[in-house]
């Protein structure tokens, strides 16, 4: 009876899991078809909306998951997520971008976010060695995160006169957004008890999951977003995009995530994953700052993609 009740446990988990990201798509979708939407009607400039409109949009799910698992008493899954979804934004969704067409980077227009994004990733691992993540904490990251989208803001560029009108009644897209957001809300939820649900029936710690299966969930509307932009050479939204997630995910998911309750962080992410997120980290910044013509070539694609392939085995053979 008890290997059969973990059998049932496992199948409704794993369909709980696919139920949940598929909402977690569609709610991304939502949330950032309708936020560019509204952008565009006040005029702000395309770099604008991929380091901080589309860059949030896309860390929505992120922020909804790690919030709620944190508040459920996982935080292995909410620092995982954060950690995973970080890797898996370089490694994977940068990786598939740049082998479907290798990434030109305007080294000059993302020298600041490079810094900010090291910046807040020597952040995030004080918190870690630390074992902890401290409202007061939070706090502090949020006001970087508002100083850093005042930044972009004011460094944007803003044509009103040249925006086209939109077809689409402003309070559609507003209505929209908010649907998109619910649903993020709603995905999340399914997500995080299928997840530990999943976990329990197998025996997997909860940080595992949080840096594998929720992290590859939660990734998959910048892997969507950034696989479009590939395809239409529209590099400086990959590029934009990828820096401004990684920067929400910590300055905003992570940081909200420790104000609502103080974060609790396990010492294995100091003994091995908090290793990976620094050199990936590292790699990232040195190939967009010291690339070569072709910031991300097809061969680094394949390196990266393989190399994330690599650390989610070692997750479970660790």
């Amino acid at each position: 009876m008890h290997e059969l009740a973990s059998y049932q446990l496992g199948i409704i988990a794993l369909g709980a899991i696919a139920f949940g990201v598929y909402l977690l798509i569609k709610g991304g979708d939502w949330t950032i078809d309708n936020a560019v939407a509204a952008a565009e009607q006040s005029g702000l400039s395309k770099l604008f909306i991929a380091a901080t409109i589309l860059a949030f949009g896309t860390s929505a799910p992120e922020l909804f998951t790690s919030v709620n698992a944190n508040l459920k008493g996982y935080p292995g899954i909410s620092v995982g997520n954060v950690i995973g979804s970080n890797i898996a934004n370089v490694m994977l969704v940068v990786a598939v971008s740049a082998i479907i067409a290798p990434i030109v980077v305007e080294r000059g227009a993302v020298r600041v976010d490079v810094c900010v994004m090291l910046a807040a990733t020597a952040a995030m691992i004080a918190g870690i060695l630390h074992g902890i993540l401290p409202r007061w904490g939070g706090l502090a990251m949020v006001a970087a995160i508002i100083t850093y989208i005042v930044y972009q803001y004011r460094a944007s560029r803003l044509d009103t006169d040249e925006v086209e009108g939109s077809d689409a009644q402003g309070w559609k897209v507003w209505a929209m957004l908010a649907v998109g957001l619910v649903t993020l809300l709603v995905g999340s939820e399914i997500l995080v008890q299928g997840a530990v649900a999943g976990g329990l029936s197998l025996g997997v710690p909860e940080s595992v999951i949080g840096l594998t299966v929720i992290a590859f969930g939660t990734s998959l509307p910048e892997l969507t977003a950034c696989v479009a932009a590939a395809r239409k050479a529209q590099f400086d939204m990959i590029v934009g995009g990828i820096l401004g997630s990684n920067i929400f995910n910590i300055l905003s998911v992570m940081a909200i995530s420790a104000i609502v309750k103080p974060l609790i962080i396990a010492e294995r992410f100091a003994s091995f994953d908090m290793w990976v997120l620094t050199g990936v980290t590292l790699l990232f910044a040195a190939l967009l700052l010291f690339g070569g013509k072709a910031g991300v070539g097809r061969g680094v694609g394949i390196f990266m993609l393989a190399g994330y392939g690599a650390f989610v085995v070692s997750q479970y053979l660790i």
